[in-house]
């Protein structure tokens, strides 16, 4: 199933009119497309959406979660440090008003994508470790990862996105753990720690 087929599906579970469902891919489409979007489009929400459905067995909420995979960078310019929260804001807003859905947790799983800290939720858990997974990859992966959000930053100079970039790395580094569930602490925790510690030796010569 694609993104769109896999969107429609959803859509249509909340209670979207069929034509709201078609416009708003559109805007969706649009939105991860631009061309400012070197890391945070279609195929980051693929990707993550593959580990939506490895994991979906784990979810209580897997309808609310996929939404939220769908709606986390909806908004995002790298300039801002509110586009969690406005991407938020933005997916609850074009809601239908008699769902049923659970939209306090969409919306706090969307604005727990900008910090990563541990929720008290188990599902917000699984979604920040689906947005984190990336950093798990293969050197090769990884490394092509941080050159693309450097290019998502081109508008800053080395001397001021590099200090920038290393302090966000350290903070990982400095949590008990990245990943917020026991099953990515096993499968993928010393991966991302590896890879973490290489890009900031990357980045530092």
């Amino acid at each position: 199933m694609n993104l769109k087929e896999k969107y429609t599906e959803l859509l249509v579970i909340i209670g979207f009119p069929e034509k709201e469902i078609q416009h708003n891919w559109l805007e969706l489409e649009t939105a991860y497309s631009k061309k400012s979007r070197h890391y945070h489009n279609l195929t980051h929400i693929s990707d993550m959406i593959d580990c939506y459905e490895t994991y979906l067995e784990k979810l209580q909420f897997p309808n609310e979660i996929l939404y939220a995979i769908f709606y986390h960078d909806y908004i995002y310019n790298s300039r801002k440090k509110d586009n969690e929260l406005k991407s938020a804001q933005y997916a609850l807003s074009i809601l239908p008003k008699n769902t049923a859905f659970n939209k306090q947790l969409v919306f706090d799983a969307i604005c727990a994508t900008q910090q990563h800290q541990h929720n008290a939720i188990e599902d917000i858990n699984w979604l920040i470790d689906f947005d984190l997974k990336i950093l798990a990859r293969d050197w090769t992966a990884y490394k092509t990862y941080f050159k693309l959000i450097r290019k998502e930053y081109s508008i800053y100079p080395d001397f001021l996105y590099n200090p920038g970039r290393i302090k966000a790395l350290n903070h990982f580094l400095e949590n008990d753990f990245i990943f917020k569930t026991e099953e990515f602490r096993n499968l993928h925790e010393e991966k991302a720690r590896e890879n973490i510690k290489l890009e900031i030796d990357f980045i530092s010569k």
